[in-house]
């Protein structure tokens, strides 16, 4: 009955009650948090008073104009150049809150009825639209009229007529930029061509069916489309 009230007393009784028992100071039993809170009070003898502190910023007018499709330019260095970055300047193309004009270009026509050659240079007419934006697109005259500059991907497909030649040739203005041939042949096939092209503005591009000592003939019907001439902008000039 002894033990536990002692122990009891000893628990309850601040250390000076007992004679002959040393004083000692109050002592953190653990180490303080880092980094201290925004309202923590920080003494000139605290660890982390001399450390500096990062407060980082953000320029909301360089995110509004790239957001916007404004492009940066930083100015090129100078003498005068230190640790610090410099400030980059606004194209003067592009002010900021002006979205940029994005630029399209694209076509698809075809071709119902079969084609037989009937000179020594022929330019191949379509009757059928499929895309022709901005009717850039002459289905009479079978010619593409370029009025935004830049890099096109252009395609060819037809179907070759049973034991006629097949020979064409996509072009560039009065240029030959590549041919489509297939042999005369019991079987008929689809044959195909595609390429890249730089075209400037007004530059026509058509496709021109070539007649030799042989008939030459593209084979067309009028339930299906076997012959199309497509072709699209993959990057205009002002971009290159």
């Amino acid at each position: 009955m002894a033990a536990p009230t002692l122990l009891l007393l000893a628990l309850l009784l601040p250390a000076g009650a007992w004679p002959g028992l040393p004083r000692r100071p109050c002592v953190h039993c653990c180490r303080p948090a880092w980094p201290p809170g925004p309202y923590a009070r920080v003494s000139d003898g605290d660890p982390w008073r001399s450390l500096p502190r990062v407060r980082p910023t953000i320029d909301i007018e360089i995110l509004k104009g790239e957001a916007r499709g404004c492009r940066l330019h930083a100015p090129p260095p100078g003498p005068e150049s230190t640790g610090r970055g410099r400030e980059g300047t606004l194209s003067p193309s592009l002010c900021p809150g002006t979205p940029c004009q994005r630029a399209y270009a694209a076509f698809s026509v075809g071709r119902r009825e079969g084609l037989h050659s009937s000179d020594d240079f022929q330019a191949v007419p379509f009757d059928t639209e499929l895309v022709n934006l901005d009717g850039a697109f002459d289905l009479a005259a079978g010619r593409f009229l370029c009025t935004v500059p830049g890099v096109y991907f252009l395609s060819l497909n037809v179907h070759t007529w049973n034991y006629k030649e097949t020979y064409l040739h996509i072009m560039l203005n009065r240029r030959p930029a590549a041919v489509l041939y297939a042999q005369p042949s019991e079987r008929s096939v689809m044959q195909a061509q595609s390429l890249m092209l730089l075209l400037a503005a007004g530059d026509a591009v058509w496709v021109r069916m070539f007649q030799r000592e042989q008939d030459n003939a593209i084979y067309g019907e009028r339930g299906d489309l076997y012959i199309t001439f497509s072709g699209h902008l993959v990057k205009p000039a002002a971009e290159l």
